[in-house]
């Protein structure tokens, strides 16, 4: 196909499309901004008042009239999960579900749920998620999940599947992000799978962001993103890093255009770092079958949620 741009986002009147983690300056926010530009109603998902209250503000300052609802949802906490997801169904049909939210290079922490934080947000949470919400994606006539995964996925040493709950690992924080983001690519091409096999009009798709200037890796290390360290972290990742609005591109790509499921959206520059986005290939271990059916049986078992 020939080079994807932001003029080939087509008209998105009429259509609804959750988007998880739109805080203001990072790439769930521009996600949400560029499909509310163009007409869709758009659910942002996130998990304060004040962030989302934030978003809307700013997304309205450019785009007035916007139709925006919230949402609120901590992905990282099940039971969070389980009530937005109930919310969710005042919204009707879904056209879309933007898997955005994500933390990165965490210290080992665990959820409420005995859950490793980076697996529970990055992985957990969104599977449950998007179960919970399937029957409204298939109301669509024809839905659309994209998860966002990262190029890191290439640094994962095996498939995240022992028991979540056991013994914590003594790995590196970087470790496990790169881990959860593979399990973003096993989970995006084991549910594209079931949902043909199924006929159920669905699609999967996966987009990663290449090397974008956001604040994921500041807050994930300082829990910040100013003052002190991490004003001076957030400001050299900037200088090296292309916008934060270029690297939402791949995600836009992956959740508007024609594309058949299982694609997965990157950068099309130098090591998938930056540029215009373009489709790009996972590691062969994204395409495991017996991994990913075994990270889909673990995921249903660790979060109760069982897709029909």
């Amino acid at each position: 196909m020939d080079a994807w741009q932001l003029a080939d986002i087509p008209d998105q009147a009429g259509r609804t499309i959750v988007v998880t983690g739109p805080s203001v300056g990072g790439l769930g926010h521009v996600t949400a901004l560029e499909l509310a530009r163009r007409g869709a109603r758009v659910v942002l998902a996130g998990r304060t008042r004040t962030r989302l209250d934030d978003a809307r503000a700013a997304i309205e300052a450019e785009v007035p009239g916007a139709d925006l609802e919230p949402l609120l949802v901590d992905v990282s906490d099940l039971a969070s999960v389980r009530r937005a997801a109930a919310e969710a169904g005042r919204f009707g049909p879904l056209d879309v579900l933007v898997n955005n939210a994500g933390v990165m290079g965490t210290r080992a922490a665990r959820t409420a749920d005995g859950l490793d934080l980076q697996m529970a947000t990055n992985h957990f949470g969104p599977f449950a998620l998007t179960g919970l919400l399937l029957p409204q994606l298939v109301d669509s006539g024809a839905g659309r999940v994209v998860t966002v995964s990262s190029n890191l996925h290439r640094a994962a040493r095996s498939a995240p599947l022992e028991d979540p709950r056991g013994p914590a690992r003594r790995t590196s924080p970087w470790l496990t992000y790169a881990r959860s983001k593979l399990a973003n690519l096993l989970f995006t091409f084991e549910l594209d799978r079931r949902c043909r096999a199924a006929e159920v009009p669905v699609l999967a798709t996966a987009a990663h962001p290449g090397f974008a200037g956001s604040h994921l890796a500041v807050n994930g290390q300082y829990g910040r993103t100013s003052g002190g360290i991490a004003t001076i972290l957030d400001a050299a990742i900037k200088a090296v890093s292309q916008p934060v609005a270029h690297g939402a591109w791949p995600t836009l790509m992956a959740a508007t255009a024609d594309l058949p499921g299982g694609t997965y959206c990157g950068p099309g520059g130098l090591g998938e770092m930056a540029g215009v986005p373009q489709v790009v290939t996972a590691r062969r271990l994204a395409h495991d079958e017996v991994a990913q059916r075994r990270l889909w049986e673990l995921s249903e078992q660790v979060t109760g949620v069982l897709y029909p």
